[in-house]
């Protein structure tokens, strides 16, 4: 058999639609990631041994369940009680939910991780609790833990493959297709390889210069 990346020419502008979805869904649940991790690494830090119980039985559940057998509950589980979907919207809350679960750990590692000290001064300044941890907490939080969520945002593109098994034309979906029409599926899966390596090395790159950004920043403010 000759290698011939000359056949998937014609179905460039189709492949470049499924990364851009399978980015669009990716970019979707780390937003909502963060939303579900900082709110569960709230719980998992409060003094409310109720929130704690909750926020730890959230994230040993959805890090001890197969995404798969998520992503079938919400999409076809759900319309049997009458809750429907479509696939993308399914697929951005699946990703979300269980990246959130990911998420929640490294948020709340960050939060332990602050000096007590800070957190002091602010009190002696006079700052509400709230505003203690809305101004002070959460921003040193989010960027101490911006490498490690880095890695959160890589395995949820990975992740995102598995969204092919709904019906959802993303990059992995796309590639299915491409593949059945050319009857080529070497050359197609062996792009499909290099486009993932490629779209996950460019997400540390861009990581890797926003944590050093962040760190640059902060030492010109202590200095």
């Amino acid at each position: 058999m000759r290698f011939d990346l000359a056949i998937l020419t014609p179905y460039v502008g189709f492949l470049a639609q499924g990364a851009l979805l399978t980015l669009e869904a990716c970019v979707l649940a780390l937003a909502g990631s963060l939303v579900c991790g900082a709110l569960v690494a709230i719980a998992r830090t409060s003094a409310s041994p109720w929130l704690r119980r909750v926020a730890f039985v959230y994230v040993d559940l959805f890090r001890n369940i197969p995404f798969i057998v998520q992503l079938f509950f919400f999409y076809y589980g759900l319309p049997e009680i009458g809750i429907y979907l479509n696939a993308f919207a399914t697929g951005v809350i699946a990703l979300s939910i269980a990246g959130g679960a990911f998420a929640s750990d490294v948020i709340r590692s960050g939060i332990l991780a602050i000096d007590s000290g800070i957190l002091e001064a602010a009190e002696v300044s006079g700052l509400s609790k709230r505003a203690i941890f809305t101004r002070i907490v959460m921003p040193i939080a989010l960027r101490t833990s911006i490498r490690p969520l880095g890695s959160v945002f890589v395995n949820l593109v990975l992740t995102s493959s598995i969204l092919s098994v709904i019906t959802l034309n993303e990059l992995t979906g796309t590639a299915k297709i491409v593949a059945s029409n050319t009857f080529r599926p070497f050359e197609v899966y062996a792009a499909l390889l290099v486009l993932y390596a490629a779209m996950t090395y460019l997400i540390s790159l861009a990581i890797g210069l926003i944590h050093r950004r962040l760190n640059r920043d902060m030492m010109e403010a202590v200095r």
